[in-house]
């Protein structure tokens, strides 16, 4: 059980990396309004939204989100964190970031 505490935060951890970028790059640098924690109140909510998800999920060993049987985000939602993810992956890899990739990825 200790393990999979261990894991979910090591993925907020990553994941608020990742919208934090998205966030930043995409809403923040448009006049978007900061919300809280630094994020515009759409990222913030899906932060705390994805979150909930990882705190409940039912597994044990966790496996990576997109590895997993069951997906337990909504659609949207989904898409949202696909598209974030893929945004920030790409910009860390432009920025030489790669130590931040590796932690997500394995």
């Amino acid at each position: 059980m200790r393990e999979k505490q261990k894991k979910i935060e090591h993925d907020k951890k990553i994941l608020k990396i990742f919208i934090k970028i998205y966030c930043k790059k995409q809403h923040l640098e448009k006049d978007v309004e900061i919300y809280k924690d630094g994020l515009c109140k759409d990222c913030y909510e899906l932060l705390n939204y994805a979150y909930k998800k990882l705190n409940n999920c039912p597994l044990n060993p966790k496996p990576m989100c997109k590895k997993c049987p069951i997906h337990c985000y909504s659609p949207q939602n989904r898409e949202k964190i696909k598209k974030i993810m893929k945004f920030s992956g790409i910009y860390l890899i432009k920025h030489g970031r790669l130590d931040l990739l590796f932690h997500y990825y394995f």
